[in-house]
């Protein structure tokens, strides 16, 4: 966990100020009180986004809660995906006696996700 100065420092380009500000907005989630916020590696990469999305791709500040909101969304929807994937690994012996159909649909699901490096 790394204090607000040291996550200002890390991303460059941003104040504790703005930092708090993102806080209040619900843009980054913050451990702790204001004046004693802590922050997690997963904070760092979010505010690294949050300051990509801002300067050099030119999104406003109106539009910035619906872009986060919406990749929190797929983000998640890409989550449950690999969940039903693994699931369907793990039942591929009730569900497809054979070994055939299981693969062929977890290929099919999983070409379908954007690939990331999450």
């Amino acid at each position: 966990m790394i204090t607000i100065e040291v996550l200002a420092s890390r991303i460059g380009r941003v104040s504790a100020d703005e930092i708090e500000a993102w806080i209040g907005h619900d843009w980054i989630r913050a451990e702790g009180v204001p004046g004693h916020y802590v922050f997690s590696e997963i904070d760092v990469a979010r505010a690294g986004l949050i300051v990509e999305l801002r300067e050099d791709l030119g999104v406003g500040d109106d539009a910035l809660s619906l872009v986060l909101s919406l990749l929190d969304q797929l983000y998640a929807t890409r989550r449950e995906m690999r969940l039903v994937a693994a699931a369907l690994d793990g039942a591929a012996s009730d569900l497809d006696p054979d070994g055939t159909l299981v693969p062929l649909l977890r290929e099919a699901m999983l070409r379908r996700l954007p690939s990331s490096q999450e």
